[in-house]
């Protein structure tokens, strides 16, 4: 009864429409003084902000390498996916995951590349569906490292301490259940994937994912392109300090960095925003950055972070010859299914199809 209430169009609308009102409230009540954000904005150097996207831009490319390194030792050499069809994935799931909410971003990516795979054997699914979220455990180690390492080095307020142990605590819990799991095989993949939304069916997919890196080259190989790619984006963040003129140090950077994807954990509202710069703005007050300033330079990361998402997302829409409607349409149709996540990948696949056809677009190569 409620999950059917739930999933009633106008019952989400007024949801998300409260939520905006309560965020809005908040902003207005305990936000910035909004002049001195708008002149933080007028000091900007904006070469800064494009280096800061051209590093954001190559830690997407390390993360499609992992990722792509995680598929090889997968699925079997004669059905390998090309790199750039990898790369076109992954944009299509970074898209869908900035104009729509919930999990598709992931389903997408793994239906794009689906469907590049005709010929693949049955199962082949499960074990896409596998990778990501192999691939998404693979960001525990670096995020664990960074976390420690501002914990030895940064100004770190009291309120945040907390909240970061408690977050690697969390992560090295769910890497090391997965990764146990990953060493069993007595159950079949397809029963682990019936439970929809639970932590059998996160598990089993895990499982699925982290069973074809028993290797260690390849596991290790695929953790340290994640590695890269978080330092790239710590350097974004630097650089992105430079272009406001904020004079504090890399562990500062890796500071920021942490709180920003504790503050995006849970969606309470699109992008969280304004929850997203006070967590970034709060603790720079340490450093002696006013805390307008550290507002305006948390609307300027998540503005960057976004603008390349979208970006990559268009050229891999262009690519795939979908479109963004057909992304809206998905979520629609995921929202109403009560089917596990290979068939509703198979659904999407169908519907990226069907897309492709009625655009005239031939698959891509």
């Amino acid at each position: 009864m409620a999950l059917g209430l739930w999933r009633k169009g106008w019952v989400q609308a007024a949801l998300l429409a409260l939520t905006i009102l309560i965020a809005l409230t908040l902003l207005w009540w305990r936000g910035p003084d909004w002049n001195d954000v708008g002149n933080a904005f007028r000091f900007v150097i904006w070469s800064w902000i494009v280096l800061a996207f051209v590093l954001n831009v190559g830690s997407t490319l390390f993360r499609v390498l992992s990722w792509s390194l995680t598929i090889s030792q997968a699925l079997p050499p004669q059905h390998q996916p090309r790199l750039i069809q990898v790369f076109s994935s992954f944009g299509v799931g970074l898209l869908a995951n900035a104009i729509v909410p919930g999990r598709l971003g992931e389903l997408a990516r793994v239906a794009t590349l689906r469907r590049h795979l005709p010929n693949a054997p049955p199962g082949t699914t499960a074990t896409l569906v596998g990778t990501v979220f192999a691939h998404r455990l693979f960001d525990l180690v670096p995020a664990t490292m960074l976390v420690v390492w501002v914990l030895l080095t940064a100004e770190v307020p009291h309120w945040a301490v907390t909240a970061l142990l408690i977050v690697v605590a969390v992560g090295f819990t769910l890497f090391t259940v997965a990764w146990m799991s990953a060493r069993r095989h007595q159950r079949s993949v397809a029963h682990d994937l019936q439970a929809v939304g639970t932590i059998r069916h996160l598990l089993g997919m895990a499982r699925q994912g982290l069973s074809v890196l028993k290797a260690p080259v390849p596991l290790a190989g695929a953790i340290l392109l994640q590695c890269l790619g978080w330092l790239l984006q710590l350097m974004a963040v630097w650089v992105t300090m430079q272009a406001f003129g904020i004079d504090a140090p890399l562990p500062a950077a890796g500071l920021v960095l942490v709180l920003m994807n504790v503050a995006t954990i849970i969606p309470l509202w699109p992008g969280n925003v304004g929850l997203v710069q006070a967590a970034v703005a709060l603790p720079l007050r340490n450093y002696g950055v006013p805390y307008a300033t550290g507002f305006a330079f948390g609307l300027a990361l998540q503005a960057i972070e976004i603008a390349c998402g979208v970006a990559l997302g268009l050229l891999a829409l262009a690519r795939e010859g979908i479109s963004v409607a057909m992304l809206r349409r998905m979520q629609d149709d995921e929202e109403q299914s009560s089917e596990n996540a290979v068939e509703e990948v198979g659904e999407l696949v169908a519907d990226l199809e069907h897309e492709a056809t009625r655009e005239g677009a031939p698959l891509s190569r």
